[in-house]
């Protein structure tokens, strides 16, 4: 495990993962004697404790597709804060033409959240969130959006390390 900023990077052999495909695209390429037809998958990875990944896997076949979306999602895991199955504070992610925007809820509210923005939190485990996606509705600039906006999280336990002073510091002012 590795450590850049707050994202942690997890290995994909430590942890039991559910995986969760967002989207699946027919793809043709044409060429001289018609159209060739092939897939392209993406696919969410998690443990349901705050490990999730994405990935993007193309083949001939739909399940070819998806199990090498399933292993480039394996080598792209990061550890997400979770307080108290919620997100720790509001946070805006944007990769594209893709905005999200991602607010903590109270217990019981579930996940509040369109497809592929859904996919990606449950798998992170977070089970109580509001969300809205705003811009492009593109399932691969919405993953990568939500991603954006998870990385942004930082834990009160993370905030009170980088500023060199104690929890109830940070809670207190």
């Amino acid at each position: 495990m590795t450590q850049r900023s707050n994202i942690r990077i997890i290995k994909a052999s430590d942890i039991d993962l559910q995986e969760k495909v967002v989207a699946i695209k027919r793809v043709a390429k044409v060429v001289k004697g018609g159209r060739r037809f092939s897939f392209s998958a993406i696919v969410v990875v998690g443990d349901g404790n705050g490990v999730v990944g994405y990935g993007l896997g193309k083949a001939n076949e739909v399940v070819d597709a998806i199990a090498k979306g399933v292993d480039d999602a394996k080598k792209n895991l990061v550890k997400v804060p979770i307080d108290k199955h919620t997100v720790p504070h509001e946070a805006i992610g944007k990769y594209g033409g893709g905005l999200v925007l991602l607010k903590p809820a109270a217990p019981g509210t579930g996940v509040i959240a369109g497809g592929a923005m859904r996919a990606v939190l449950e798998s992170a485990g977070i089970k109580d969130v509001l969300a809205k996606s705003k811009g492009s509705s593109n399932p691969h600039n919405v993953v990568k959006a939500t991603f954006d906006a998870l990385m942004k999280m930082r834990d009160a336990y993370t905030v009170a390390q980088m500023r060199g002073v104690s929890l109830s510091t940070v809670f207190n002012g």
